[in-house]
């Protein structure tokens, strides 16, 4: 077992390892065994640890004799992406949009300063692998998974189902008892797309969430991630506006200010990266 994380079996060919720290930067993984080969949903934010996941995923199903066929990214960010070297061989899915991202030199110097605890892993000649394949819509990419792309932390995150299980991996659109980074996110969009999920989930939709951090949920977490997100958009600039909640619970709020100030830019029409995330990243 990868010591930093917990191997969940959701149902029969249904798998996640989630990390025992939750914090940005520690991302599940995902994986779906079908009768051709394996499905990997993201592939955490270094190669070393992409390396570890890979190894166990290889070990778990060794008895069946099917190759990774699949590596997904459900979102453009290095905690999503930055281990895709570690899988090779598999063919990339993504949205327009992350193709898009990881066809632009990686910056190995702003992900070590917005994950410092990974930073080691960054080094000049730091890649991930790009995406071969773009999912533009609803489709199934399995006999048993389908992925969509919506609007979340970026302009296309794809969610993948699990159908007959009842699972959902919501990857980078969600997190659990982690607060969001939203620098690049239009969080009205992100707001219509969680209360969609939500809504799904009540008229017998999935019954499980797996994020892209924080432990496994449902909607109550839902509920609690939707919620503050709106008062993200209800600070109007201020984040020393945000309303408590559940939140004040949560890791990585140094993440509020971005995300106050990302919300009421976007509602105000300006697209331009925060100001705040600069001063996050140290290039004030």
């Amino acid at each position: 077992m990868v010591s930093e994380y917990t191997l969940i079996e959701l149902a029969q060919g249904v798998f996640a390892w989630t990390h025992t720290d939750h914090r940005f930067g520690n991302a599940n993984v995902g994986l779906v065994i079908d009768s051709d080969g394996l499905t990997v949903i993201d592939s955490t934010a270094t190669p070393a640890t992409g390396s570890l996941v890979r190894a166990e995923i290889q070990s778990l199903t060794a008895k069946l004799e099917l190759p990774i066929k699949r590596l997904v990214f459900t979102g453009p960010g290095v905690a999503f992406t930055g281990g895709g070297t570690a899988f090779p061989q598999p063919a990339v899915y993504g949205s327009d949009a992350t193709s898009d991202a990881l066809d632009l030199p990686a910056n190995p110097d702003a992900f070590g300063r917005l994950l410092p605890h990974l930073a080691a892993s960054y080094h000049p000649e730091f890649a991930t692998r790009p995406v071969t394949h773009t999912i533009s819509e609803s489709a199934w990419l399995t006999p048993s998974l389908s992925a969509a792309p919506l609007r979340g932390e970026s302009p296309q995150n794809l969610v993948l189902r699990a159908e007959s299980a009842g699972v959902m991996f919501a990857g980078a659109l969600a997190s659990f008892g982690v607060t969001p980074l939203l620098h690049g996110a239009d969080p009205q969009a992100m707001l219509a797309a969680l209360e969609a999920i939500l809504v799904d989930m009540s008229n017998d939709g999935p019954t499980t969430i797996v994020p892209g951090h924080g432990p496994v949920g449902g909607q109550a977490d839902l509920k609690d991630l939707i919620g503050y997100v709106g008062v993200c958009i209800d600070a109007q600039g201020d984040p020393s506006a945000i309303m408590a909640g559940p939140w004040d619970r949560w890791n990585d709020r140094r993440f509020d200010a971005v995300n106050v100030e990302r919300s009421y830019r976007m509602a105000n029409g300006d697209t331009d990266l925060p100001q705040a995330m600069f001063a996050l990243l140290g290039y004030e």
